[in-house]
Protein backbone atom coordinates (compact mmCIF):
# COMPACT_ATOMS: atom_id res chain seq x y z
CA UNK A 1 0.00 0.00 0.00
CA UNK A 2 2.86 2.02 1.15
CA UNK A 3 3.66 1.95 -2.78
CA UNK A 4 -0.15 3.42 -4.10
CA UNK A 5 0.92 6.08 -1.60
CA UNK A 6 3.84 7.56 -2.69
CA UNK A 7 2.43 7.67 -6.20
CA UNK A 8 -0.47 9.26 -4.83
CA UNK A 9 1.41 11.85 -3.14
CA UNK A 10 3.73 12.59 -6.16
CA UNK A 11 0.49 12.80 -8.49
CA UNK A 12 -1.07 15.50 -5.77
CA UNK A 13 2.27 17.15 -5.38
CA UNK A 14 2.42 17.92 -9.14
CA UNK A 15 -1.34 18.85 -9.44
CA UNK A 16 -0.54 21.37 -6.74
CA UNK A 17 2.23 22.99 -8.83
CA UNK A 18 0.11 22.87 -12.05
CA UNK A 19 -3.07 24.11 -9.92
CA UNK A 20 -5.37 21.28 -11.04
CA UNK A 21 -7.94 21.29 -8.61
CA UNK A 22 -9.56 18.05 -9.59
CA UNK A 23 -6.30 15.53 -9.49
CA UNK A 24 -5.96 17.67 -6.20
CA UNK A 25 -9.46 16.69 -5.36
CA UNK A 26 -9.20 13.01 -6.52
CA UNK A 27 -5.93 12.38 -4.90
CA UNK A 28 -6.73 13.56 -1.64
CA UNK A 29 -9.62 11.20 -1.64
CA UNK A 30 -7.85 8.04 -2.68
CA UNK A 31 -5.36 9.18 -0.20
CA UNK A 32 -7.97 9.22 2.97
CA UNK A 33 -8.80 6.08 1.32
CA UNK A 34 -5.56 4.25 1.97
CA UNK A 35 -5.88 5.76 5.44
CA UNK A 36 -9.32 4.64 6.08
CA UNK A 37 -8.45 0.93 5.04
CA UNK A 38 -4.44 0.91 6.26
CA UNK A 39 -4.54 2.70 9.04
CA UNK A 40 -3.84 -0.20 11.33
CA UNK A 41 -1.44 -1.67 8.94
CA UNK A 42 0.63 1.28 8.26
CA UNK A 43 3.99 3.14 10.36
CA UNK A 44 2.08 5.45 12.81
CA UNK A 45 4.40 8.43 12.04
CA UNK A 46 2.94 7.88 7.57
CA UNK A 47 -0.67 7.79 9.68
CA UNK A 48 0.13 11.18 11.76
CA UNK A 49 1.31 13.23 8.55
CA UNK A 50 -1.91 11.42 6.60
CA UNK A 51 -4.58 12.38 9.33
CA UNK A 52 -2.93 16.16 9.43
CA UNK A 53 -2.59 16.11 5.42
CA UNK A 54 1.10 16.74 5.82
CA UNK A 55 1.50 15.84 2.61
CA UNK A 56 5.24 16.63 2.06
CA UNK A 57 6.10 15.37 4.67
CA UNK A 58 4.44 11.46 4.20
CA UNK A 59 6.04 12.09 0.64
CA UNK A 60 9.82 12.56 2.37
CA UNK A 61 9.04 9.63 4.91
CA UNK A 62 8.04 7.55 2.15
CA UNK A 63 10.88 8.54 0.16
CA UNK A 64 13.61 8.00 3.36
CA UNK A 65 14.01 11.26 4.51
CA UNK A 66 15.07 11.46 7.90
CA UNK A 67 15.63 14.92 8.20
CA UNK A 68 11.45 15.80 8.04
CA UNK A 69 10.80 19.19 10.10
CA UNK A 70 8.98 19.17 13.37
CA UNK A 71 5.66 20.32 13.01
CA UNK A 72 3.68 22.54 15.13
CA UNK A 73 2.96 19.29 17.31
CA UNK A 74 7.00 19.09 17.88
CA UNK A 75 7.56 15.95 15.94
CA UNK A 76 10.45 13.84 17.05
CA UNK A 77 11.94 17.20 18.84
CA UNK A 78 8.78 16.96 21.38
CA UNK A 79 8.73 13.50 22.55
CA UNK A 80 10.69 13.23 26.03
CA UNK A 81 13.80 11.12 25.67
CA UNK A 82 13.75 7.39 26.76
Amino acid sequence: METEIRKSLELLMEAIRRSDGMTIAEQTARLDGFLERGRHALNPQLVHFLTNRSYAKALQYLSGDLNIPAGVCGGLKGRPSP
